[in-house]
């Protein structure tokens, strides 16, 4: 068992996706230049077969997904649920709010009364008006969280605001751990999560971005506190998205490391051991989703909620079953 690594996931399977225009400016990982009129329809057909593959290799491994389809045309980055929606034990939820004027239909509320169905969601609190005040906080794309100590790493930019921070943190029981990470041209990072990944064992951290060598020993100090090896990723991995992974556990209670076969080809055989001590590597192939700027932990909201007995009971099987929602 691990805090850290959820047994479910939600998943949005998105029948238009194309690289969001208006989040080019600050995200140097996207496709800069986004898709030619002639190759949409290919590259949203693409992204579709992704992410069901994605789901059905989930679900292979033992992972509960329940998947959502979108077919809006003007919800570009729906299939990174994780910007809007994060869930906590103990039965709370949290909605974010989103810098990207178009992302902000992204949240989804049946999305939200699923969860209330199928798991044990005691409140759900809602900071998605603080958009009003040009305030944001884009969940655990903004914050990666550390389940087990109580922290919420943090690479300062205009999707992680203070005020929003130091809400969530106050109403989650985290301790915030911001620091400035910036490229080799002293671009910010727009999310953390590109950079930083946080499971059991280890971490997968760009160490070298972030820009305090202080603040880089505090960010050290408190990932190795509770026994974790630190993996530590150079620019070209990052760009390859290997800190864009997310722990994961099957229903047999084996870990996973879900991660997108770019990542796994960019990680050295030593980096790729420290792995595999603890987690099943799982690779997975999303090229066309990662033209976006995000990768497989941008892709899934873990679901950190204890499961109704009723509903466990009703959909018992001797193999997990894909949750279609």
């Amino acid at each position: 068992m691990s805090v850290q690594a959820p047994s479910a996931v939600v998943l949005i399977r998105p029948h238009r996706f194309t690289p969001n225009p208006l989040t080019a400016a600050d995200n140097v990982f996207q496709v800069a230049d986004g898709v030619p009129s002639a190759s949409v329809a290919g590259v949203a057909h693409a992204a579709f077969d992704e992410v069901t593959a994605v789901a059905q290799a989930l679900d292979a491994a033992g992972v509960r997904v329940h998947l959502f389809d979108d077919e809006d045309p003007d919800r570009p980055d729906s299939v990174f649920p994780n910007n809007w929606l994060s869930t906590h034990a103990g039965g709370h939820l949290a909605v974010y709010p989103m810098y990207a004027v178009n992302r902000r239909r992204e949240r989804r509320w049946d999305i939200v009364e699923m969860l209330k169905r199928e798991y044990r969601v005691q409140d759900v609190i809602d900071y998605s008006g603080l958009e009003l005040d040009d305030v944001f906080l884009e969940g655990t794309g903004a914050m990666v969280l550390d389940h087990a100590a109580r922290v919420a790493f943090v690479a300062r930019s205009h999707r992680a605001d203070p005020i929003a921070l130091e809400r969530f943190c106050t109403n989650f029981g985290y301790e915030p751990l911001v620091f400035d990470a910036v490229d080799p041209h002293g671009v910010p990072i727009y999310h953390t999560n590109v950079m930083m990944g946080v499971a059991t064992e280890f971490a997968l951290v760009g160490l070298d971005l972030i820009a305090s060598p202080a603040r880089r020993d505090q960010v050290i100090e408190r990932l190795t506190g509770h026994g974790r090896t630190i993996i530590d990723l150079d620019y070209g991995q990052v760009c390859d998205f290997a800190g864009n992974a997310i722990e994961l556990r099957s229903a047999t209670g084996e870990r996973l490391l879900a991660i997108s076969s770019r990542a796994v080809q960019s990680l050295r055989a030593d980096q790729l051991a420290v792995i595999e001590r603890s987690c099943r590597i799982l690779p997975l192939d999303v090229p066309t989703i990662e033209l976006a700027g995000g990768s497989v932990r941008c892709m899934i909201a873990g679901i950190h909620l204890d499961r109704r007995p009723a509903v466990a009971a009703s959909k018992a099987a001797p193999t997990p079953q894909l949750a279609r929602s």
